[in-house]
C-alpha cells in the first residue's frame, strides 16, 4: 500500500455561516431571537450535501441531524452520544473527522464559541446582516476585517415574509 503524504491529503474549504443582528447577536437562549425565511432557504441550498460542525448548543436547538447533510457535533462532554451525528470532543478533531470522509466543503453553523475557534482556518463566510438589534447572549464578529474581502451584497427589504431588512454578504479569505 502506498505511503500517503500529508500534501496529497484534500483539505476541505473550511466555510463560516451565520446570521447576524445589527449589534452582533447571533442567539438568545439557545434559539435565534427571528424568523427569516429566506435566510433559510439560503442556509439548506449552500449546505446539502455537506458537512457540518456545529456546538452541542446548536445541535441542541435545531434538534436532529439535518437531512442531506453531515452532522459533527463539538462537545466537551465525553458521555454525550448523538444518534445519526458523529460527536468529537474538539474542532481539530471534527476537521480531522471530515477529512476522512473526503468533504470538499465543511459548514462551521455555531454557536459562538465555535465560531471564534473557526474563523481564523476559515476560507469563506456566508453571513446574513439582520438589520435589527436584538437582546441575545451568543454573538458573532468577524474578527480581523482586514483579512476578508466582501465577494457579494444582496439586499432583502421587508415584505410579507420578512419583518426585518437583511443583506446575505459573501467574503472570501484575502490571499
Amino acid at each position: 500500500m502506498p505511503e500517503i503524504i500529508e500534501s496529497e491529503i484534500v483539505k476541505p474549504e473550511i466555510i463560516g455561516i451565520a446570521a447576524v443582528a445589527a449589534n452582533g447577536v447571533i442567539g438568545a437562549s439557545n434559539d435565534i431571537p427571528w424568523r427569516i425565511p429566506a435566510d433559510w432557504q439560503r442556509f439548506k441550498a449552500l449546505t446539502m450535501g455537506n458537512v457540518l460542525i456545529m456546538g452541542r448548543k446548536t445541535f441542541e436547538s435545531i434538534g436532529k441531524p439535518l437531512p442531506g447533510r453531515t452532522s459533527i457535533v463539538v462537545t466537551r462532554n465525553t458521555s454525550v452520544e448523538i444518534e445519526g451525528a458523529m460527536v468529537v470532543h474538539s474542532l481539530e478533531d471534527a476537521l480531522a473527522e471530515a477529512r476522512k470522509i473526503e468533504a470538499s466543503e465543511v459548514f462551521i453553523i455555531g454557536g459562538g464559541e465555535l465560531y471564534t475557534q473557526a474563523q481564523h482556518l476559515a476560507d469563506r463566510l456566508y453571513v446574513t446582516e439582520v438589520h435589527s438589534a436584538f437582546e441575545g447572549d451568543t454573538y458573532f464578529a468577524i474578527e480581523d476585517p482586514t483579512t476578508w474581502t466582501e465577494n457579494k451584497r444582496v439586499h432583502h427589504g421587508t415584505d410579507e415574509r420578512h419583518i426585518f431588512p437583511f443583506d446575505f454578504v459573501d467574503y472570501f479569505r484575502q490571499e
